[in-house]
């Protein structure tokens, strides 16, 4: 039985880090996707239930030495470090070790490296990440301070060059940016963002999304995590954003079930668009 973990580490415009810490990490690596702009860094890992906790465990120990998040500058909302670690079922059957794997990394971290671990899903009566990220470290240090909030695991009080570690496990997400064309700004992508977000005036369901700025590639991008494609895909996603927009090019982050990159639109510039199965038998 494979379990996948999806670390995210807030680190992504230091190339020689990304490959330290890529090393640091234990356990099969399937992906690496590192971005300057989002100064993020997103790994996907193969192991089994009583070891992916562990490989998890050992890579965070090491990242914490290369990253001080108050020097941290990016796009992409975080409050940690180490800023989230789902662990990924890919079968319904798979559902209770992920649980039990998550619940184990998150006392490892929690107790082992001193971290604050927030649980968040169906482990923490549905609590999102964007609850947790609001404000960011600083924000979420005031609201422990405060008494607002008590981690799951770990010690009461934010380090604010670790800051905090979000942990889940749930069914694979699909992080799918879609790039605007220019004279696309900004402000148009936010309002895009709005629109297609569950819950927005279009609301696309299971999508939470951001409009963003990328300086380095001069582009406005409208960036969205997908929380089951078998709710909307993310040819839907793509649909919606053109409907408002020009666009570019489309991105997958880490990776995606096969399922859901079918029907993407041929003539779209894309980059990354690799399959979990193709991934998982090629590192066989």
């Amino acid at each position: 039985m494979t379990l996948l973990a999806v670390p995210n580490v807030s680190a992504g415009d230091d190339p020689r880090a990304v490959t330290e810490i890529c090393r640091a990490f234990d356990a099969r690596l399937l992906d690496t996707h590192f971005d300057p702009d989002h100064n993020r860094l997103v790994l996907t890992l193969a192991g089994e239930p009583g070891k992916l906790a562990g490989a998890v465990f050992s890579g965070a120990r090491a990242l914490t030495a290369l990253i001080d998040l108050r020097q941290h500058v990016g796009v992409h909302p975080r409050v940690g470090a180490l800023d989230v670690a789902p662990i990924v079922y890919l079968e319904e059957s798979s559902h209770g070790q992920a649980c039990a794997e998550a619940l184990v990394l998150g006392d490892l971290l929690g107790h082992e490296l001193g971290i604050p671990v927030f649980l968040y899903g169906e482990l923490a009566g549905g609590r999102t990440r964007a609850e947790l990220r609001r404000g960011g470290p600083e924000t979420l240090a005031k609201r422990m301070q405060a008494g607002e909030l008590e981690p799951d695991f770990g010690p009461h009080a934010l380090d604010p060059r670790t800051g905090a570690v979000l942990v889940a496990a749930r069914r694979p997400l699909i992080a799918f940016n879609v790039e605007l064309a220019p004279p696309t700004m900004l402000a148009q992508a936010r309002e895009i963002a709005a629109l297609i977000r569950e819950g927005g005036r279009e609301g696309l369901s299971s999508v939470r999304a951001l409009g963003l700025w990328l300086d380095r590639r001069g582009v406005a991008q409208v960036s969205t995590n997908i929380e089951d494609h078998r709710l909307t895909s993310p040819h839907q996603v793509v649909a919606a954003v053109a409907r408002h927009a020009p666009v570019a090019a489309i991105e997958l982050v880490g990776l995606a079930p096969q399922a859901a990159l079918d029907g993407l639109p041929p003539d779209i510039p894309a980059r990354g668009l690799r399959s979990i199965e193709g991934a998982l038998r090629a590192s066989a």
